[in-house]
């Protein structure tokens, strides 16, 4: 197995899209009903979005591959971009999404590790992310690398409401 990260350009916009599509069901599907599922991706994966999201300079991507086969990303966010505002010292991931294949090979750690050399390159002072409750191996995976929850709020699913926890890890000594 060789590890290669490398950032997303515009160009990686349909495989971006294909990847989230692909990573977003494997993770909630067996969870939501099919209709909320569609009506989330509908809205979330778009080519228009996606591209949006590739081209905002406080939003990055970034590509994790086992060998030559794309095994998920990584987005982070900062600045405005943040979904929620924790102010200008805080560097949020907003997605690490692995192929399920791909899962319990370091993959989401390695991606992680990123977001944190990201954020000390960028003077950030916090990471956080929110995390869906229902979500027991993410949860259990944060709390391992260090996260605290903070607080929570609200995400919707089509028409479910449901509650995401906010977990933040300091970055400093």
């Amino acid at each position: 197995m060789t590890e290669t990260i490398r950032k997303c350009t515009i160009s990686d916009t349909d495989a971006l899209l294909k990847l989230s599509y692909d990573t977003f069901y494997e993770a909630f599907a067996s969870q939501n009903t099919p209709a909320n599922m569609k009506a989330y991706a509908d809205s979330a994966f778009t080519q228009g979005k996606i591209r949006g999201e590739l081209q905002n300079p406080e939003s990055h991507f970034y590509f994790i591959y086992d060998d030559d086969q794309l095994a998920g990303y990584l987005k982070v966010n900062i600045g405005s971009a943040q979904s929620e505002d924790m102010g200008s010292d805080s560097l949020e991931v907003e997605r690490i999404y692995i192929l399920e294949a791909f899962h319990k090979k370091g993959f989401g750690k390695a991606l992680l590790n990123l977001a944190y050399d990201i954020a000390r390159a960028e003077q950030k002072k916090k990471v956080w992310l929110g995390v869906w409750e229902k979500n027991e191996n993410a949860l259990g995976f944060y709390r391992k690398q260090g996260f605290k929850k903070t607080g929570s709020h609200s995400f919707f699913m089509g028409t479910d409401k449901q509650t995401d926890y906010i977990a933040e890890k300091s970055l400093e000594s």
